[in-house]
């Protein structure tokens, strides 16, 4: 099955861009995922094809006109029904590598990109299939640069794309820590050596040693992956316990 990606934006020659390099690049020559995109002022009406005007109750800056979005998002919807739609804002929530897996093993996914000081917020309450996300807790000048990199989040974890299967398992947040630290040639840099235990061959220690370094570094560097990490496992371990303690007689 082929991802189709579908972007509605104001720049479509920002696309496929870095997409259209290395792994990304031979997937979309593969077929393996499409790339279309839509002129958002293909819908606009007047001379000026004007997509945006300035926000009600005074303010700098200008905002998306919900007529104009409407459209261009119905114009998504009728092209790939089954696909989520996804408008980048910072006033969205944190897109998660969950939901990246989620929608990687879908048909495909829809981007709206905000320009400007954002959409006119009509626009959610008329169409509520929209889901707002936001890539990290930075302001960006469109929402391009986040659909390209939520679009390569995704096509890394298609089918084929990466060489090894584990590639995309064993990393960052894939079960909820940091990923451990990795090494490799030269033995010896400056006077810093490989861990002796990442060359001894004994592949039980050696996923001990990472799984301990994972959350060490989880622990210091996200105190809030950490928090929701350990939560879950003492949560984990009380069921297990419950569950294997034997009956009142």
């Amino acid at each position: 099955m082929t991802f189709a990606a579908q972007i509605l934006t104001l720049y479509p020659e920002m696309f496929p861009g870095s997409l259209g390099q290395s792994l990304a690049g031979k997937a979309l020559e593969r077929g393996d995922w499409t790339c279309d995109t839509v002129q958002m002022r293909d819908f606009a009406t007047d001379r000026h094809r004007s997509v945006d005007d300035t926000p009600a109750g005074g303010g700098a800056g200008m905002v998306l006109k919900a007529d104009i979005l409407g459209q261009a998002v119905d114009h998504a919807i009728a092209a790939q029904p089954d696909a989520p739609i996804l408008a980048m804002t910072p006033r969205g929530k944190p897109i998660t590598q969950e939901r990246i897996r989620q929608i990687a093993s879908g048909p495909g996914v829809t981007l709206l990109c905000g320009r400007f000081e954002g959409y006119d917020e009509r626009i959610f309450e008329a169409r509520p299939q929209i889901e707002q996300i936001s890539l990290a807790d930075i302001v960006l000048s469109g929402g391009e640069v986040a659909a390209i990199a939520i679009l390569d989040a995704c096509i890394r974890l298609l089918p084929g794309v990466m060489g090894a299967a584990s590639s995309g398992t064993e990393e960052s947040f894939e079960d909820g820590l940091l990923e451990y630290p990795q090494y490799t040639r030269p033995q010896e840099w400056e006077g810093r050596t490989i861990p002796q235990v990442l060359r001894s061959g004994d592949h039980a220690k050696i996923a001990a040693w990472r799984k301990a370094m994972a959350e060490d570094h989880t622990r210091l560097r996200r105190p809030d992956l950490w928090e929701r990490y350990d939560g879950a496992r003492v949560q984990s371990a009380s069921g297990a316990r419950r569950k294997n303690k034997e009956p009142d007689q």
